[in-house]
């Protein structure tokens, strides 16, 4: 199964929390938290559709500074989630600069701001360039099941932590489902790979009917081709299987209702971005700073019985073969793979 989604960790294990993820075919990419991003290729920052920040603490926000600069005079709409008060700390972030030019900008970059309580429910409003990003549209909106995210390529899930007295959000990106294409099959109907694949694949994910149009157009030399099937005929070249999950966690205390929370959240997921800040040694420490241990972090894994766990958020404290001892203690209570 060729996965869609391609997670990246910004700044590794030891920097800012920052989780680019890049979505094939889906020409866009999403970002877990705003973290110093300054390294990402402003190409990279310009495909980005929505970010998901767990909290508005310094090295997890900083960069949203940064990826405003880049969008700024961008035909764009950026879609961005946070905990209880994130409307409030966006907007004061905005009110921070001067604005009295924007109105002569041919684009009217936007900001789609949501505020989730991790109860199902929200407060959405819009910030508009050439309004000078005045908080305008503002409403309350409903989530089901904490769903931030609903297409038919994927969604996103959300569930509210406790990070040492104030609420810091969890997420899942889930695969809807995975369309294989037999390639040999589609040679048996005499047609090509291609960009109308996407088309296909995302007509299954829909769950359009038997009887639904796809046009297949490809080249052969200078002579364009162009043929129209139905979806009925072309289901036997494709193979749906569960979609890939990615879980991000980071920030949050060691206690009974936070460690229910991420596993339901994480359960299953194929891959575990998880904070392992502190080591075993040092869990006094780990519980004053409300942050969790790498054998902490290791049992959740465990017990959310998810395939691949890639630890961050290291402390600064550990240096050199301390990074690689959070490693083994995180694989030594997950007993499974560790990156």
């Amino acid at each position: 199964m060729r996965p869609i989604f391609h997670p990246d960790l910004v700044n590794g294990s030891t920097g800012d929390p920052a989780l680019y993820v890049d979505c094939l075919f889906e020409r866009r990419a999403l970002l877990f938290d705003l973290g110093d991003i300054r390294t990402l290729p402003p190409r990279k920052m310009m495909r980005i559709s929505h970010a998901f920040v767990t909290h508005a603490h310094m090295d997890h926000f900083i960069g949203f500074d940064w990826l405003l600069r880049i969008l700024l005079g961008r035909d764009k709409d950026l879609h961005l989630f946070g905990p209880p008060g994130f409307l409030a700390q966006v907007e004061h972030k905005l009110r921070a600069y001067t604005w009295n030019l924007v109105h002569n900008y041919a684009s009217n970059f936007t900001l789609r701001v949501t505020e989730v309580d991790g109860k199902e429910a929200a407060r959405r409003a819009s910030f508009r360039c050439q309004e000078k990003f005045r908080r305008e549209d503002e409403e309350s909106i409903v989530c089901p099941e904490n769903i931030l995210l609903h297409e038919p390529a994927m969604q996103v899930r959300c569930t509210l932590l406790d990070h040492g007295g104030i609420p810091c959000l969890a997420y899942a990106l889930q695969e809807q489902a995975h369309v294989n294409v037999w390639k040999n099959r589609l040679q048996e109907l005499g047609l090509p790979v291609g960009a109308w694949l996407r088309d296909l694949k995302q007509a299954v994910l829909r769950n359009e009917p038997d009887d639904w149009q796809i046009r297949v157009a490809w080249h052969e030399g200078d002579v364009q081709q162009e043929r129209i099937l139905q979806l009925s005929e072309l289901r036997h070249a494709l193979h749906v299987v569960p979609g890939q999950k990615i879980a991000y966690v980071t920030d949050v205390a060691w206690c009974a209702d936070n460690v229910a929370r991420i596993v339901e959240l994480a359960r299953n997921a194929d891959l575990l971005y998880i904070e392992a800040a502190f080591m075993g040694r040092d869990a006094e420490h780990a519980q004053r700073k409300f942050h969790l241990t790498a054998p902490q972090s290791g049992e959740i894994a465990c017990a959310a019985n998810v395939g691949c766990v890639i630890p961050l958020h290291f402390s600064p404290r550990y240096t050199g073969e301390d990074k690689a001892l959070l490693r083994a203690e995180v694989a030594a209570a997950f007993g499974g793979r560790v990156v």
